[in-house]
């Protein structure tokens, strides 16, 4: 993650040095705003765990002088597009932890891009991760599954190879057991060819109906890669034959039962949406934890503070606490996790329809 920061970063400064040499200021700016949200919404929620960890590993300091760098450099970029915004940045970051730091950031030299610190396939790798990602994500809003409900496996197809370390980070991320990559994600979808009555009817007239019936027998899968290859496909209609083009019908692609389909030009993938009891409960042990990391927040704890956790009310989610305690306790921070009322933080949940009253109280 550090290293492909730093290689966007480095990136982009070319790319920006180049537009504005080229007057091309809306570009420019652009590629600043794709790039922050990059930063923000990827890079930095993706090491969160990393500046959370205790006292001050080489890690948690790698990732906190990556952020540093970046939001430095990232703010000198941006001086000419935001000057005041960027000058408050400089005074927070830099000048009030360097007495000799210059005056302005509008007296510093212009960020100048280093190729030594650009790996372009790293960049290429993490971007097809992004767009994985995007593309799970929207599948899961198409199926109405929460990100916490952990899911068996996604399907992709690829027009690249992707190393597993970025596997797993979309399986991570998208919280899936399996990313599997196969060249056919048409088997997840059905494919409904139907006349189209606007270009046929003229041209066929009586036979309209009979291609219809024809077309219900036809290979829907087949006829779209016929078409895709800018092929015809051919039909016999009462002894007569018949070609049609991809305009002379009406294509409907649905799911296979259990999944769902997305793409995005050279990318696909699919879905399953298919729970087992396994999946469900493993789905109930996340929400369980968020909501005690609501309520550890809410009660005012600081997040090194060890809790003791107590349930009650509902015997589904007393079991599921059960046969899981050492996985909340861990994630939670919980020296004790027991079944039962106590003087603490206490609040009523509904977690996937089932209500239970949580208790948080600080050791």
């Amino acid at each position: 993650m550090d290293r492909w920061i730093l290689s966007r970063l480095h990136s982009l400064i070319a790319f920006v040095d180049d537009s504005l040499n080229r007057y091309r200021i809306t570009e420019a700016a652009r590629a600043i705003q794709d790039f922050v949200d990059e930063l923000s919404n990827w890079y930095v929620r993706r090491s969160r765990e990393r500046f959370w960890q205790k006292d001050m590993p080489q890690d948690k300091i790698n990732a906190y002088m990556t952020l540093y760098t970046v939001l430095v450099e990232l703010a000198k970029l941006a001086a000419p597009f935001v000057p005041f915004m960027t000058e408050e940045i400089y005074g927070n970051l830099v000048k009030s932890v360097q007495p000799d730091a210059l005056e302005s950031i509008h007296l510093c030299d212009y960020p100048k891009s280093d190729a030594k610190w650009i790996d372009k396939e790293l960049e290429e790798n993490m971007d097809t991760v992004l767009k994985l990602v995007t593309l799970g994500r929207a599948c899961r809003n198409t199926a109405n599954i929460k990100i916490r409900q952990p899911l068996g496996a996604m399907y992709a197809k690829l027009s690249q190879t992707l190393p597993e370390m970025f596997g797993d980070l979309v399986k991570d991320e998208l919280n899936i057991k399996e990313l599997v990559f196969t060249e056919d994600i048409d088997n997840f979808t059905t494919v409904t060819i139907k006349p189209q009555l606007k270009t046929l009817g003229p041209r066929y007239g009586k036979l309209v109906p009979g291609i219809r019936e024809a077309l219900k027998e036809f290979d829907g899968k087949k006829a779209l890669e016929a078409f895709r290859n800018g092929q015809p496909i051919k039909l016999t209609v009462q002894g007569q034959a018949i070609e049609l083009t991809e305009d002379d019908v009406l294509i409907e692609t649905s799911h296979k039962e259990g999944f769902v389909v997305d793409s995005n030009r050279d990318i696909a993938v699919a879905l399953d949406t298919n729970l087992t009891s396994e999946l469900i409960e493993e789905g109930f042990v996340r929400e369980i934890v968020s909501k005690v990391q609501n309520m550890r927040k809410e009660a005012g704890f600081e997040v090194q503070d060890r809790i003791e956790l107590y349930y009650f009310n509902n015997e589904r989610i007393a079991g599921i606490i059960q046969r899981n305690m050492k996985t909340i306790a861990d994630e939670v921070l919980a020296t004790k996790v027991a079944e039962g009322e106590a003087n603490g933080y206490t609040k009523e949940w509904n977690i996937n329809d089932e209500r239970v009253t949580l208790t948080v109280v600080r050791k």
